[in-house]
Order: C-alpha cells, then sequence, then structure tokens
C-alpha cells in the first residue's frame, strides 16, 4: 500500500507529482521515495539567491521537511541521487551535502543534468526506510 505525501514545510510540487510516497512493507517497515527538491524557498516559491551553496542548504531544509514530515530523519535515507546542472559546482554541494548526512552516509549517485526545474543548479531525491508510525 503506498500513501502520497505533501507537507507545508517544503515546497508544493511544481507539476503533476507528490512531495514523496510511503510505501508500507511487512513487518511493520515502510520506505518512503522522495521526489527530487530543488532550492524553492517554500515561501516564495522561487529559486534561493547565492548560487549552488546556498541553494544546496536550501534544497537539504526542503528534503528534511518532507523526511520529517514522514517521520523520518537524514539517518533513516538509504540512497539519493543528486543532479547537478554544472559538475564544476560539485565539490561545494558535496561540502554542504556532508553536514546533512553526518556520518551516515547513503549510498548515492551524482548526475550532470543538461537542465534543471527553474534554472535551478541542483536537484536531491531520496529513498529512506524506517518503522511504520
Amino acid at each position: 500500500m503506498r500513501t502520497p505525501l505533501n507537507v507545508p514545510g517544503a515546497p508544493k510540487a511544481i507539476g503533476p507529482y507528490s512531495q514523496a510516497q510511503v510505501v508500507r512493507l511487512h513487518g511493520g517497515n515502510r520506505m518512503v521515495f522522495t521526489s527530487g527538491q530543488i532550492g524553492l524557498d517554500p515561501a516564495t516559491g522561487q529559486i534561493v539567491a547565492g548560487g549552488v551553496v546556498e541553494e544546496t542548504k536550501r534544497v537539504l531544509e526542503n528534503l528534511g521537511a518532507v523526511l520529517e514530515g514522514a517521520g523520518l530523519s537524514f539517518g533513516d535515507v538509504v540512497r539519493t541521487t543528486v543532479y547537478l546542472a554544472d559538475m564544476q559546482d560539485f565539490t561545494a554541494m558535496n561540502e554542504i551535502y556532508a553536514t546533512a548526512f553526518g556520518v551516515s552516509l547513503p549510498a548515492r549517485t551524482t548526475i550532470a543534468a543538461a537542465g534543471l526545474p527553474k534554472g535551478a543548479r541542483t536537484e536531491i531525491d531520496a529513498v529512506a526506510v524506517g518503522r511504520d508510525l
């Protein structure tokens, strides 16, 4: 069974999708599949200023809000995909990314994308696993 998730602390979807899908598994576990988050300020719906560093911070705040809405945290994330508009931003993104996950590092793929929604520099999605609420 799956349930769409939309939380007020993250930007509203800019297309026909939910912020995440919660999949309930046997044994009281669940998986959460998030949609990609970009550096949108939830209050304004605009990309935050300041380049990839500020965008990555906002991306992670948005992703954290979606995870929190599912009753999870970055420590529950098992996999992420990072999309960068320019691989020259890899080091800067990586430094900010590391602060969110600490020692609980998920598996990750980083991809150079020809373009991201709203001209974003970075986008991150995640898969998390946790106990049912």
